[in-house]
This record gives structure tokens, sequence and C-alpha cells, in this order.
């Protein structure tokens, strides 16, 4: 109760409510982790129903199916689609699977979605021609074995991937988005991926920003809901990043605010919901540190604002000099 003291007999049965609550809550997590659904497997009547959009072959010289979809089955088998070599856009969402080998012979795949399913690992044999796979609110707890060389969009949202440390970097040449919201990253070691463009972090434990000068295409970094205190990891290389979200961090000075300095070309910047943002004139001492933004806190920078930003850093500037031939003359 707001502004009054439990007594201690109180304060025992709500600690033991609690307990009794967090127990309850493990077993469940615990129950959902062990949970074996009940075989379901894909029927012809159902693959029937979800194949769509027929197209020439290959060769041009035959037509096949190229779409399945089969959503909220229940499915915890598709070995019927291993035949189906000519489809190249799946849709398995909301459905029991663990397992994806059958789509092992589908080398056509351009597009798969698999969300809400009960996949504990990304692994799938590579596939040649597969560019957009999305693998959001399963139980994958790694990203290792993801290797399809042309893939350019990987959704793992609401994962449970504690290190990014097992990404084939060697093989993920071609991936331009990399959505890992809501998943339990402490780090950003390991996400160095050459043809990065949007990085999407948001939601994770990350207190620490590791591995981030391999990222010289990135130009979208958010970072929003983390435990970043400081701004350590950002540098140079990075030459196209152009939006950074930091909201509802744990940044408290705007010295740290001064590290990202070194981005050349940012120009939009959100760090609401940061201790730093409850400064004295916070707003104008970030566009004295950062003269090239655009838009702080989702706000255009306003010509006045800019215009008074430089005159308080000329100021300073010019303090600083004075201040070091004073020093010079008093060491001669």
């Amino acid at each position: 109760m707001e502004g009054e003291e439990l007594d201690g007999e109180e304060y025992s049965l709500q600690e033991e409510g609690e307990e009794g609550e967090e127990e309850e809550e493990g077993k469940k997590a615990l129950s959902e982790e062990e949970e074996v659904p009940a075989p379901c497997p894909l029927t012809e009547e159902a693959l029937k129903e979800g194949l769509s959009l027929l197209s020439k072959t290959g060769n041009g010289l035959a037509h096949a199916y190229v779409k399945f979809e089969a959503k909220y089955k229940d499915l915890t088998d598709i070995s019927l689609l291993e035949s189906f070599i000519h489809l190249r856009y799946v849709d398995l969402s909301e459905n029991k699977l663990q397992d994806l080998s059958p789509l092992r012979s589908l080398t056509h795949l351009l597009w798969l979605k698999v969300d809400r399913n009960l996949l504990t690992s990304a692994c799938m044999q590579e596939l040649p021609y597969l560019q957009i796979i999305s693998f959001a609110h399963n139980r994958i707890k790694d990203m290792e074995g993801i290797t399809h060389p042309r893939l350019a969009n990987l959704n793992l949202k609401g994962n449970k991937i504690q290190t990014a440390l097992g990404l084939s970097h060697g093989q993920l040449f071609s991936l331009q988005i990399l959505e890992l919201r809501e998943n339990r990253l402490e780090s950003t070691a390991g996400l160095s991926l050459p043809k990065l463009k949007n990085l999407y972090l948001a939601q994770n434990a990350i207190r620490s920003l590791e591995g981030l000068e391999g990222l010289g295409q990135l130009t979208t970094l958010h970072l929003r809901d983390n435990q970043l205190e400081t701004l350590d990891g950002f540098c140079s290389s990075m030459k196209c990043l152009q939006y950074l979200n930091l909201r509802s961090n744990g940044i408290s000075s705007l010295q740290e605010v001064a590290k990202l300095q070194v981005l050349p070309m940012l120009q939009a910047l959100v760090l609401l919901d940061n201790p730093c943002s409850d400064e004295p004139n916070y707003r104008l001492e970030v566009l004295v540190l950062l003269p090239h933004l655009q838009r702080l806190d989702k706000e255009l920078v306003e010509q006045d604002e800019r215009a008074e930003a430089n005159e308080i850093r000329q100021k300073r500037q010019e303090e600083k000099e004075t201040v070091g031939f004073l020093q010079a003359d008093a060491t001669e």
C-alpha cells in the first residue's frame, strides 16, 4: 500500500503470495517448454485447400502451384510438402511445428513464414533462393545454422535468443534487415553483418555495444527499452547510420551523448525516457554536441534552436581556446 508500511506479518504473507505466484509462473513456463503437441500431420485435403498461384515452372514447359498457406491448423508434421518442389511462398504460421526439415527439398523457395510455432532452432538446410524468413514468436535460443546466401530479411522477434555469436557471417552476405526485438540479448556482439541496413534490437537486456565497427552500411538502429548506461561502442566506420533510437535506457549523462559525435551521418536521435533527458536545457545541450541532427525525440530541429546551439558551441570553443592560451603563457 502506498504511503504505508506493512508490518512484519503482512509483509511475509505478501512475500509468500508473490513466491507462490512466481512458482506457478515457473511451472507454467516449464510445462509450455515441455509441451508435446498431439500429432497432427498435414493432410491431402488441407494441402489441396492451401495451394494457390499457378505459375510456370523453371523450364517454362509446365505449370505448378507456387504458393502454400496453412495457418491455425495445429500442424506438427509437414512431410507432405516435400514433393512440392516448385513452391516459392509458404506460410505455416500459428501451428505446432518443431521440425522444418521437410522444407529442405523446396529449393525454389523465396519467402517463408513460420511465426508462432514451437521451433527451438532456426537451423535449416541451406536454400539457395530464400530471401525472406519470419520465425517470430517461437522458442528459438540461438542464431546458428542460418546460412541462406540470398537471405535479405530475417525476423526473429519474440524468441529466447541470448547471444548472436552463432550468426554465420560468411554466408549471410545479402542480409539487409534483421529483426531481433523481444529477445534476451545482453550484447550486440556477433551482429557485424556487412550489408545490414536496418537492425531492430528493442526490448532486450543489452548492456554493452560490441562489434558495431563492421556495420558500415547500417542506416537504422533501434535500441529502445534496453539497459544501456554508456554509449561506448559506436565508431566512425558506421558512416551510414542516420536514425538511432535509444529511448528508455539508463543513459544519465550528456557526456555519453557526446560519444555519438563519431557518427558522421546521424540525423535523427531518440533519447526520451533516459535520465539525461531530464537535465536542464537538455534539448539545446544535445544540439550543441550534435549540430547535424535534423530531428531530436521525433521533433524537427527548428532554425532558432540550431542558431542558439551554434552560438553556445562557438562561445564555449572560444572560452576553451582562451584558457588554453592562458595556460600556455603560464608555463612559458
